[in-house]
């Protein structure tokens, strides 16, 4: 693809539709999510913000403190424990979590007029170059019916050997809302392909070059030996959404300033249903023998090859009847009522050991040890029948007090006795001729750990484990002051028989409890069009070999914001990333998993940008150098997770052309 001409054709074709564009405006567009289990719908805003659009396409939009394998597209996880999210069912895909659309994560709009986003980033050189396309539209045939589809294209080719990455993922959404009946419909699929290098053989190229190369300078980061040439991971999924409610209310007249009576509809009671299917696989291919004897300690099925595959659907039926809040003056709060009924269905490969060596996973096959496996062997499938009942109990209109608490209980299979329940409490009023929030939050969770924790079969890594369930209990408060750029968090969380994967990569059980402290401060400054942004995040572990975490994390972004010629936004600033040094956790390509370790310390390390950003009516663009700083100072400690080094400096760009009909 000629990049520039591939610009060149956006902004020509973006000035004809400007200049084409009708003046009349047939209302705001609006965007909505959708909360789960119920579908309910909450407004969020419409991605049209200049500021900071130069983070689009890089790891660190997800989170500031990212921590991934290199390449854009790649597996990655936040040290931020409050920022984790529980295991899904199919593991596999959490390392991908952030480029997987979910019915939770997707955005639907209502904009009136047809609208196209249309977005195109890139940068490096042709052999080390990331591209990425995205394309987003929505379009209604009324003010009620309206449809979406969403899609994008990244591929991405690293700077070390071995490191290409490939996702393709699309949506199509339709969405209804009436005075009676409202209705949300997805599909959704998302196809990621990442080669697998191991990271690289020997940190001394990046720590020590002038060791290795005696002096010479060093070599092209493409030449650094790497672990893996021949390994390479698919995750694959589709995922199918509905949920529809009937209101049942009644309509009243209403009267607008004295004069003017409209017929408004006050629904009293939802009758609610969603119905979703998911599915997922997985495969992990590595076609070098020298690669499987030098990598793992063990080869249960081939020891010339591995192509270990396994896959997972689930189908989830939710009903539920609300008392919506507000229908009257003594209805001060909305009440919802749930049951949901799970099927899970879950397939391994053939177990290629003995029942013996499955009870004991921790313990590697000694030398010569016989095991036993038939490649005519059927593929084990597992199967479970989860009923979950729940409710809501919820206060979103007002400002003095809002709360939303909300719980579920498992009735039957692996989540019998399992309790998930959450809320969150928060006021506003006005504070030193501002405004101030105080809000806070705390769950308790009991849940069964995800199914491929407790089983699996693979060439490399086999366990059958029986762990109990974990229990996590955390509260927590934040204030925010708005008009002085000020937001404070602080959290506690306790957990009990935490699962995690130990050195040897596989899952085990800390049966102790482990508490973690949180405390996070961001400030904004701002002085004409001078602006500077601070994040500070101090985490305490007690135990730092189950939970390894950096103790201080810190963002900061300085920058000014202009206008040129009264129409041009314009940012330019410079960012800086880093956390303190902490045995942070390793990637295993084979089992898609970070595990513990405490040979290799990393981070100590800033990580910095210099940009430009720039908004001009519907078109917004960036240029920047990423990682300018590399080889100025900060040594030469730049390791995301260990022996998984940053990109060296890069150029980049990107633009964001939106398509308003």
């Amino acid at each position: 693809m000629k990049r520039w001409g591939f610009l060149i054709i956006l902004a020509v074709f973006n000035i004809l539709l400007v200049s084409a564009k009708k003046r009349t405006q047939v209302g705001e567009p609006y965007a909505w999510q959708l909360s789960q289990p119920l579908g309910t719908r909450y407004r969020v805003p419409i991605d049209t913000l200049h500021l900071n659009f130069y983070q689009t396409d890089q790891p660190i939009s997800f989170d500031e403190h990212y921590a991934f394998t290199g390449n854009l597209g790649g597996p990655g996880f936040s040290r931020i424990f409050f920022l984790r999210e529980d295991a899904p069912q199919f593991i596999f895909k959490q390392p991908f979590s952030h480029y997987i659309v979910t019915p939770a994560s997707y955005t639907f709009y209502n904009t009136r007029l047809p609208m196209t986003l249309l977005s195109y980033m890139s940068g490096a050189s042709s052999e080390n170059r990331n591209d990425d396309l995205k394309a987003a539209f929505s379009g209604n045939v009324n003010k009620k019916l309206g449809f979406g589809a969403n899609i994008e294209y990244l591929y991405s080719r690293g700077y070390y050997d071995h490191q290409v990455s490939k996702n393709f993922n699309w949506q199509l959404s339709s969405n209804y809302k009436g005075d009676k009946y409202e209705l949300n419909v997805l599909l959704n699929t998302y196809n990621i392909v990442c080669q697998e290098n191991g990271g690289i053989s020997d940190d001394a190229f990046i720590l020590t070059p002038d060791d290795v190369y005696n002096g010479t300078g060093g070599v092209d980061s493409k030449s650094i030996p790497v672990n893996f040439n021949n390994a390479f991971n698919r995750v694959r999924g589709a995922n199918y959404y509905a949920s529809h409610r009937y209101k049942w209310g009644h309509y009243q007249t209403k009267v607008i300033n004295d004069t003017l009576e409209v017929e408004e509809y006050v629904p009293i009671m939802s009758f609610i249903h969603t119905i979703e299917y998911d599915s997922n696989t997985r495969r992990f291919i590595d076609t070098d023998s020298a690669e499987n004897v030098k990598n793992f300690a063990n080869a249960y099925i081939n020891k010339a090859s591995t192509n270990d595959t396994t896959s997972y659907w689930t189908l989830k039926n939710t009903l539920g009847v609300s008392l919506l809040e507000g229908f009257n003056k003594r209805a001060k709060m909305g009440i919802t009522a749930f049951a949901t009924y799970e099927l899970r269905r879950f397939k391994l490969m053939a177990a290629p050991v003995s029942s013996d060596i499955l009870k004991r996973p921790s313990l590697p096959l000694l030398p010569g040890t016989s095991y036993y496996y038939s490649s005519i062997r059927n593929p084990q499938t597992f199967t479970e029948n989860i009923v979950w009942v729940g409710g809501n109990i919820s206060k979103r209109q007002g400002s003095l007090i809002t709360y939303d608490i909300n719980g579920k209980i498992g009735l039957t299979g692996p989540e019998l006795g399992s309790v998930d329940i959450d809320g969150r409490m928060q006021t506003k009023f006005a504070f030193l001729k501002d405004s101030m929030s105080i809000a806070a939050y705390g769950f308790f969770k009991n849940l069964e750990p995800a199914f491929y924790y407790r089983k699996y079969v693979s060439n490399h890594y086999v366990w059958n484990n029986d762990f109990g369930k974990i229990r996590k209990f955390r509260v927590g408060g934040e204030i925010e002051i708005p008009g002085w750029g000020t937001y404070l968090n602080v959290g506690f969380e306790n957990v009990q028989n935490y699962v995690y994967f130990n050195k040897q990569s596989v899952p085990q059980q800390e049966s102790g409890n482990i508490q973690i402290f949180s405390a996070t401060l961001k400030q904004r400054f701002k002085v004409s069009i001078v602006h500077l942004d601070l994040e500070a995040i101090y985490q305490a572990s007690s135990n730092q070999s189950v939970i390894p975490l950096p103790t201080l994390s810190a963002y900061g972004n300085f920058y000014l914001l202009f206008k040129i010629a009264k129409v041009l936004h314009t940012q330019i600033g410079v960012d800086c990333r880093y956390n303190t040094a902490y045995y942070g956790e390793i990637y295993n390509p084979a089992t898609l998993s970070f595990h513990v370790q405490d040979e290799y310390k990393v981070g100590n390390y800033p990580y910095m940008n210099v940009y430009a950003n720039m908004k001009l009516k519907m078109v917004r663009f960036y240029v920047m150098y990423s990682h300018f700083n590399k080889g100025l100072f900060g040594y030469n400690r730049y390791f995301s997770m260990p022996h998984y080094p940053l990109n060296p400096g890069s150029f980049q760009f990107g633009v964001c052309v939106d398509f308003a009909n």
